[in-house]
C-alpha cells in the first residue's frame, strides 16, 4: 500500500510512541494530584507545553491542550460569540473552511448571529480586501484557516491579522494542516488564536491544542474542575499530551528539510501525471501552497472510480473528513471549478515516509487507471 493521504491523518512517529509509553505504564498519575506520582505526570504535561510553545514561538502559558482541532475551533468561535454578544453578533470566515469552522458558524447563525462567508479566487485564496469589505461595526471575530486541507492553498494570515488588529477585532486561524509542515510562528502570523490537531502532526488522534494570546479572555467550552488553568475541564490526557509535545519538538527540528524534500516529490508527481494525461489541472495556488499537498483534476475521469480501481493507493477525492457523498467538493466549487473538473479531482498528500519510488509508482498506477475511470 502506498499511503498518500497524510492530510487526513498521520501515523504516530516512533519517537512519539516512545515518549508516550511511560505515561501509559509507571507514570500513570493524575496531574492534579499533589503527591509524587501526580507531580511526575504534571511535569510531563509542562514539558510538552514548552515544546509546543517552541514550535509556535509563544509563551508556554499561552498553550492549552484540548481534545483535538475541532474542539479548539469550537471553543474559540462559540466562546468569543458568548463573550462579545453584547458588542456585536457578526463573524467573518471564508467559503473554504473546514467543517470544524463552518458548522460552529452555522450553529451560531441558528442562534441569531450573522456570519459572512468571504469568497475566494481561482486558487482558493481569500483577499484581504474581501475581508476588509466584510467588516462591520458589530464584527467580533474573523476566523480564516492557515492552509486548506484539500488544495493546500495558504491564506494571507499575517495581512488579515494586521487588518483585524487595526479594527480591534479578534482573529483566529485553524492551523491543523500547516503546523509541522511550514512555519507557524504566532509572532509572525499575528493571530490571537491558533488551533492544532495532533493527528496531523504524527501524534495520536484525540489530542489537540489551542494557542490563546496572553491578555485575551476566552471562556471554557467544557465545564467542570479547573484543569488547564481553568480553560478546559477534564483530567489531562497525559500520554497523548506527552506525544503531542514530542511531535512538536520533532517537527521544529525537521521543518526546513521536510518542506524541501516533499516539495520536490510533490512537483515530480504532478509533472509525471501532466506528461501522461493531457487534461491534468492543478487545483490550488502554484506557489502559496503546502509543500506536501497536490490536488489535481484529471478532467473527464471519475476520481472515485479511479481510486477504487487502485487498491494499492490510499488517497482522497477531497477532504477525508467529509467525503461520504460523491458531490463536487465545496472548496473546489467555491474556486469556480466546473462540476466535470471537480469530479475528477484527487488529493495526494505526502508525508515523511513518502519515497521517490512511491511517487513514480503512484503516477504509473493512476495513469494506467485513467482509461477505466473516464466518463
Amino acid at each position: 500500500m502506498i499511503y498518500l493521504d497524510y492530510n487526513a491523518t498521520t501515523p504516530i512517529a516512533p519517537e512519539v510512541l516512545e515518549e508516550m509509553l511511560p505515561y501509559l505504564k509507571e507514570h500513570f498519575g493524575n496531574p492534579s494530584s499533589s503527591h509524587p506520582v501526580g507531580k511526575v505526570a504534571q511535569a510531563g504535561v509542562e514539558v510538552a507545553r514548552g515544546r509546543l510553545a517552541g514550535l509556535l514561538s509563544c509563551q508556554p502559558d499561552e498553550v492549552y491542550f484540548t481534545g483535538g482541532g475541532s474542539e479548539s475551533n469550537n471553543q474559540v468561535i462559540k466562546g468569543i460569540a458568548e463573550s462579545f454578544a453584547e458588542r456585536g453578533k457578526h463573524i467573518i470566515t471564508s467559503a473554504v473552511e473546514h467543517p470544524a469552522v463552518i458548522q460552529p458558524c452555522r450553529w451560531l447563525q441558528a442562534k441569531g448571529f450573522d456570519v459572512s462567508y468571504a469568497g475566494v479566487d481561482e486558487f482558493g485564496r481569500v483577499s484581504v480586501d474581501a475581508i476588509r469589505n466584510a467588516i462591520r461595526e458589530e464584527t467580533i471575530l474573523i476566523t480564516i484557516m492557515h492552509a486548506n486541507n484539500e488544495t493546500g492553498s495558504l491564506q494571507p494570515i499575517s495581512e488579515i491579522a494586521e487588518l483585524a488588529k487595526e479594527r480591534g477585532i479578534l482573529f483566529h486561524t485553524d492551523a491543523a494542516q500547516s503546523v509541522g509542515k511550514i512555519s507557524t510562528r504566532v509572532d509572525e502570523l499575528g493571530v490571537d488564536f491558533l488551533s492544532i490537531a495532533g493527528h496531523k502532526l504524527y501524534a495520536p488522534k484525540g489530542i489537540g491544542a489551542l494557542y490563546v494570546r496572553s491578555g485575551v479572555h476566552l471562556p471554557s467550552l467544557i465545564h467542570g474542575a479547573g484543569h488547564e488553568r481553568g480553560m478546559r475541564a477534564g483530567t489531562e490526557n497525559v500520554p497523548h499530551i506527552a506525544g503531542l509535545g514530542k511531535a512538536a519538538e520533532i517537527a521544529l527540528g525537521q521543518l526546513t528539510h521536510f518542506s524541501g524534500r516533499v516539495r520536490k516529490l510533490r512537483d515530480k508527481l504532478f509533472d509525471l501525471l501532466a506528461q501522461g494525461f493531457e487534461s491534468t489541472f492543478l487545483n490550488g495556488h502554484p506557489e502559496h501552497r503546502l509543500p506536501n499537498t497536490l490536488n489535481v483534476s484529471l478532467e473527464g475521469v471519475d476520481s472515485r472510480a479511479l481510486l477504487e480501481s487502485i487498491p494499492d493507493l490510499a488517497a482522497s477525492t477531497g477532504s477525508a473528513c467529509h467525503s461520504g457523498e460523491h458531490e463536487p467538493s465545496a472548496v473546489l466549487t467555491a474556486m469556480g471549478l466546473s462540476r466535470k473538473r471537480a469530479i475528477g479531482a484527487i488529493r495526494l498528500s505526502l508525508g515523511r515516509g513518502t519515497t521517490e519510488s512511491e511517487i513514480e509508482d503512484t503516477a504509473r498506477m493512476i495513469l494506467k487507471a485513467t482509461k477505466g475511470a473516464a466518463h
